[in-house]
């Protein structure tokens, strides 16, 4: 029989029992059997303190992503994040004292890691002292272009149907390149354009793209023996849309820059770009055209520079801008069914490590 809260075993022992009751900040732990009581207000404040300690520091192989409680993981996530943050601007501080310390005997700044400069190692990067390149380069579509044998003339057409934003972009780029015209299509094929732009001595042909009033593509033909590149176009930005812009450009014929071309494939596709100015660019118009390869993503800009002073020089961007993803090359002039592709991007199958680049 039970009486009371307690209960009897076959043996008629009572079995141990006890009662916790809170109240406040303060816990009592009573035993029946023994009498012992334990308050957390008769401990010295040191035991309080350690126990404290203990609670929140986590054992050496915790990991937040255990903790079960959403807001308490992010909690003690940016705990994390922020004691690592300060930790980081003390050793920047002490680094710093140390240098200035240490003055010109103080050892260099070490390089940060960034996924450029740990790239993985491409076997078609290009030597610039590689005599088997420079003989490719003397000898191949472009060289004529390079030798000053003859002068970019570049027509600029649409899809099918353009609108209004795709216009005023076509109109835009023709502002940059010098020596290039606009036409429409009109319906007619590519490999029935090809042929009029041959007996017209057009140099390339640049053909874009758009989707829902946005130019989405960019297909680069030099003209008359090839290569033809497809890129992907995105983040197109027309001279309305800059801020602080200057001026629209003058006639005058740009300079040009490729940064980070390396590769056999980065050479061809910025030998591409610079075919589309003429070789002597006009200085006294301070333009310049700029087209940066960065993770295989080619950034395009237009900038006029002005001299402040002897020392300082200021940028200013004129616009249009876009960026480019190369798609695929291909051999020869356009010909989408019977064409023979030097390369293609296969994104499932070439795109296995952030660290690796094609350009």
């Amino acid at each position: 029989m039970s009486s009371g809260g307690d209960f009897e075993g076959k043996s008629g022992k009572r079995k141990r029992k006890a009662k916790v009751s809170t109240t406040g900040k303060k816990t009592k732990i009573t035993s029946t059997e023994n009498g012992i009581q334990q308050d957390d207000a008769s401990r010295s404040g040191a035991e309080i303190a350690e126990n404290d300690q203990t609670e929140t520091a986590l054992p050496p192989a915790f990991s937040i992503s255990e903790i079960k409680n959403k807001q308490r993981r992010q909690l003690m996530f940016m705990k994390l994040k922020l004691e690592k943050r300060k930790e980081r601007l003390a050793a920047k501080k002490k680094r710093k004292k140390e240098r200035e310390a240490l003055g010109d005997k103080a050892p260099p700044k070490p390089v940060p890691k960034t996924i450029e400069n740990q790239r993985v190692y491409d076997e078609t990067v290009v030597d610039p002292t590689d005599e088997e390149v420079a003989f490719d380069e003397s000898t191949d579509e472009f060289s004529s272009y390079f030798n000053r044998l003859t002068t970019p003339k570049v027509l600029i057409t649409t899809s099918d149907r353009p609108r209004g934003r795709t216009v005023r972009f076509c109109r835009q780029l023709s502002t940059i390149i010098p020596n290039s015209f606009v036409y429409y299509r009109r319906g007619l094929a590519l490999k029935k354009i090809i042929p009029q732009c041959i007996s017209r001595e057009f140099t390339d042909l640049l053909v874009v793209n758009d989707d829902r009033s946005i130019p989405n593509g960019l297909v680069l033909s030099h003209l008359p023996e090839g290569p033809t590149a497809h890129f992907k176009m995105s983040n197109v930005r027309l001279r309305k849309d800059i801020k602080r812009r200057g001026k629209d450009p003058t006639e005058h014929i740009p300079e040009v820059i490729l940064n980070n071309f390396s590769t056999r494939l980065g050479h061809i596709v910025g030998r591409m770009f610079a075919a589309l100015f003429p070789h002597d660019p006009q200085f006294v118009g301070r333009q310049v055209a700029t087209f940066h390869n960065q993770r295989d993503y080619i950034f395009f800009r237009y900038h006029r520079y002005i001299f402040k002073n002897e020392k300082r020089v200021a940028l200013q961007e004129l616009g249009p801008r876009f960026t480019l993803k190369l798609r695929s090359l291909q051999k020869g002039t356009f010909d989408s069914k019977y064409g023979e592709y030097e390369w293609v991007h296969k994104r499932h199958e070439m795109d296995t490590s952030r660290r690796k680049f094609h350009l």
